[in-house]
């Protein structure tokens, strides 16, 4: 059950595939979605699961389901393996499965086949309200102690204070531009959406349902008359103001991208000079000598944070609690973030990454940057923004919307 390799240098398939039905149940009440927000409390009662009380002895196998690059063991790249000493150090086997989409992923944990998974925002909430996740003891899980602790307790890792899961790592979706070509340099993504832009034809965007949050995002600084208080949470009004904005963008776009090497190759070629991008895909391009640089927008952004979960009926919980421990242990959690591409979510990690200013470039450490992020969330009809009185779009109206926005 290896996992097929496949490239694991940035984001291949993010957290965000078209969600044939949203949880109706899982509401959330009011608080930002970002590094600053206050222990989740998401409105709804889960299926009642106990957590895992005690350790005893491993089962000698795990099955994980995972994004590519998470689960590393040596055989897309000879240096890139934290599952072997993982093995040898638990005597748990290790069996892996890529997933190509957050859908993908609650479905296969639907199967009763996999023992833990590392879901995305749009991913966890369901799999909780569907009971296929149990909490999590982290009084089990020692490095749990060393996660920073804006990452703990968190509306798509937590209900009501009961953790669901580990943090694994976080990211921001940034604004990246050819620095030879965009100027001055922007602080603002309305260089994104300016139907008058003189970079028209050349302006990129995340091709996925979910970047009408990103529509959000700038709409809730730019026009606070909506009211919109998580780009998650969009009333009929709010909502066709974002995808008003995103039709008026759609004729300065290029192309949209969601295969970040087609992205690295736009920017490069200059068919590309600005738009939303990951810190990993700047890295790539600036190695490839392409003058590019990124920003954090004074707007904000969206981003993701991902959860480490145990199955509810896991068939082998000691070797998943081992590994939740693992992946979130200091060392470990380096090598994944640095291969990944992403910031790590233990504390420690950053002593011990092979680029001394890994932590620095992601941002590891800066609480006040990602307080700045609304992480991905799925939006549901209950409004997430705690509103009672109104009904807000779901992921299924976002996606008929945006293969609207695209034509």
């Amino acid at each position: 059950m290896r996992s097929t390799p496949r490239p694991a240098t940035a984001r291949l398939a993010v957290a965000v595939s078209a969600l044939a039905l949203a949880v109706a149940a899982c509401g959330s009440a009011s608080e930002p979605t970002g590094a600053s927000a206050a222990p989740g409390q998401s409105g709804f009662t889960p299926p009642k699961i106990e957590a895992l009380q005690s350790l005893g002895a491993g089962e000698g196998q795990v099955n994980l389901v995972h994004w590519a690059g998470y689960v590393e063991d040596g055989s897309n790249d000879p240096k890139v393996d934290w599952v072997t000493p993982f093995e040898q150090a638990t005597g748990c086997q290790v069996n892996s499965k890529v997933a190509g989409t957050s859908d993908e992923m609650v479905n296969l944990m639907k199967t009763g086949e996999y023992d833990a998974v590392s879901a995305s925002g749009d991913a966890s909430l369901r799999l909780i309200a569907g009971g296929d996740v149990a909490p999590v003891n982290t009084a089990l899980i020692p490095n749990y102690a060393d996660v920073f602790e804006g990452l703990k307790n968190k509306t798509w890792n937590s209900v009501n204070g009961v953790a669901y899961g580990v943090p694994h790592g976080r990211g921001a979706n940034l604004l990246m531009w050819r620095t030879d070509v965009v100027k001055p340099a922007p602080d603002s993504w309305s260089v994104v959406f300016d139907p008058a832009s003189p970079y028209k034809g050349k302006i990129t965007a995340y091709d996925s349902p979910i970047y009408i949050a990103d529509a959000a995002v700038y709409l809730m600084a730019t026009k606070p008359d909506l009211g919109i208080k998580n780009p998650y949470a969009l009333d009929d009004t709010q909502f066709q103001a974002a995808v008003d904005l995103l039709k008026q963008q759609r004729q300065i776009i290029g192309e949209y991208w969601s295969d970040y090497t087609k992205e690295v190759q736009a920017f490069k070629s200059g068919d590309s000079v600005a738009g939303t991008t990951w810190q990993v895909i700047a890295n790539v391009a600036q190695a490839d000598k392409t003058p590019v640089e990124v920003t954090l927008p004074k707007e904000g952004a969206t981003g993701w944070s991902d959860t480490w979960m145990v199955a509810a009926d896991a068939k082998h919980p000691v070797c998943a609690y081992k590994w939740l421990d693992w992946i979130i242990s200091p060392k470990a959690n380096a090598q994944v973030a640095e291969y990944f591409g992403e910031a790590p979510s233990n504390a420690r990690s950053c002593e011990m990454t092979a680029d001394p200013k890994h932590c620095e470039t992601f941002h590891a450490t800066d609480e006040e940057y990602f307080s700045k992020v609304w992480y991905w969330t799925t939006p549901i009809a209950q409004c997430l923004d705690g509103r009672t009185d109104v009904k807000c779009k779901d992921y299924a109206e976002w996606t008929r919307a945006w293969t609207e926005i695209k034509g």
